[in-house]
């Protein structure tokens, strides 16, 4: 049987009431250039940060950003909350859980 670890900042609750609490924060980490006069810049996405190596039946549980960088690396392994899906449940404009994950 798969064990997810979630390494988020927050606590991930699925529709059906599973809960998983965040045991560490996987990230990417950012470069940015100078404003220019419009205030914009440009990011530039780097390594990722606190996602440990594969292991046998443990799939990880990251943001987005860190699945997109993950996967680009041939990751296998990471999931992040379908936060887009349209069962996604919402209160007040903000997710409150959500039916399942994205790979």
């Amino acid at each position: 049987t798969m064990k997810f670890v979630n390494l988020t900042p927050h606590s991930i609750v699925l529709n059906d009431g599973r809960e998983f609490p965040s045991e560490g924060n996987a990230r990417v980490t950012d470069s940015y250039t100078e404003f220019d006069e419009n205030l914009t810049c440009c990011v530039k996405h780097g390594d990722i940060v606190d996602l440990p190596a594969p292991k046998k039946d443990v799939i990880y549980i990251v943001s987005a950003i860190v699945l997109t960088a993950a996967k680009e690396k041939g990751r296998k392994d990471v999931v992040a909350p379908a936060t887009g899906h349209p069962l996604c449940k919402r209160e007040n404009g903000f997710i409150v859980s959500v039916p399942g994950f994205v790979s």
